[in-house]
């Protein structure tokens, strides 16, 4: 064996050892919290929604589903997450005559007030701090023709963590097509697609003496931290919804999306949805399927459907199970009129 080969297969065996595949990019993107998914419609069926018009939370899952919906929507979902926080969504659309649908959407989470802890005073000094997160936009949708429609939401997003902040200014885009008979339906979109984040703030700032050892200079120079910039959670899905079974008494739909994020390893979700008798629904998905060191899983939900006149009222309710991190709870309310 020659020694170029013999210098090859060692460069690939140390490459091997040093620069793993399964390297995931966990924890190095910003405003995480634009990964959690929305509505319990949604989450019940495992996340598999890009394809999936349900109501006004879609505009989380692929904009361009707004304009699929047969009148107006709003949506108001409370997510119980872990560790006493809390998220919630709220979102509105409108049909507009002749040039598709428009809405709007607030997603916020918060952590609630924590005692502020020093090394000399671990039990607290009497003060509070909170960290939030809030993104806000508007959205927009159109058919380009009778099975083919796009959308986009255009939207400000924010972190905030006691006296600092970090903004970005991002866009989401999504596509959706239907075939001729209406019963298959695939669905893509692209979330999160923006600048960068980084932190600034009062608790950055700090005093600064150049020589401690020295007496008679400036011992408070004022000075900052300088934080770092971090990407958004890029979010990559496509997906395919099939309507198998519509009837009087039966509704039966099947869903899979496949996911590419840019901070972990692909996945799939799963979801069935069955409607009974146009009054209630029961929901079974599985998510994060393949995800390397994923702690998803199971996911279960339903719903009451009440109609009055040209109202219908939706109450909605969505089980995630995350293995070692036990499960959290969905719940929403919808109105489509």
């Amino acid at each position: 064996m020659s020694k170029k080969l013999v210098l090859l297969i060692e460069i690939l065996l140390i490459s091997g050892i040093l620069f793993p595949k399964d390297i995931t990019k966990v924890g190095t993107t910003s405003a995480n919290f634009l990964k959690i998914g929305v509505g319990a419609s949604s989450m019940g069926m495992g996340g598999a929604a890009v394809a999936v018009p349900f109501d006004a939370s879609s505009i989380y899952w692929n904009p361009s589903l707004i304009v699929d919906l047969p009148g107006g929507s709003f949506c108001a979902s409370y997510t119980n997450w872990f560790l006493d926080i809390k998220h919630s969504f709220v979102g509105v659309t409108f049909p507009v005559l002749g040039l598709g649908a428009i809405g709007g959407f607030i997603n916020l989470l918060n952590m609630g007030d924590m005692r502020v802890r020093t090394v000399e005073l671990p039990e607290g000094t009497g003060e509070y701090f909170s960290a939030s997160d809030m993104a806000v936009g508007v959205s927009y949708a159109r058919k380009l023709t009778n099975f083919f429609a796009i959308g986009f939401n255009f939207k400000y997003i924010r972190e905030q963590i006691w006296h600092c902040s970090a903004s970005s200014i991002a866009i989401d885009f999504g596509t959706i097509y239907h075939s001729d008979n209406g019963r298959y339906h695939i669905g893509a979109s692209v979330s999160n697609f923006g600048s960068k984040m980084h932190f600034t703030g009062r608790d950055l700032r700090r005093y600064y003496d150049q020589d401690p050892n020295a007496s008679g200079d400036n011992e408070y120079i004022p000075a900052e931290l300088h934080t770092d910039r971090w990407d958004l959670p890029l979010i990559f899905r496509v997906g395919l919804c099939v309507d198998v079974l519509k009837s009087s008494m039966l509704d039966l739909r099947m869903a899979v999306d496949a996911v590419h994020p840019n901070d972990n390893t692909e996945y799939m979700n799963l979801g069935l949805e069955m409607g009974l008798v146009k009054v209630g629904v029961l929901r079974l998905g599985y998510r994060s399927m393949f995800m390397q060191d994923s702690e998803g899983g199971l996911t279960l939900g339903g719903g009451i459907v009440w109609k009055v006149r040209n109202l219908k009222l939706n109450i909605n309710y969505a089980y995630s199970d995350f293995g070692r991190l036990s499960y959290t709870d969905r719940i929403d309310i919808s109105v489509i009129y």
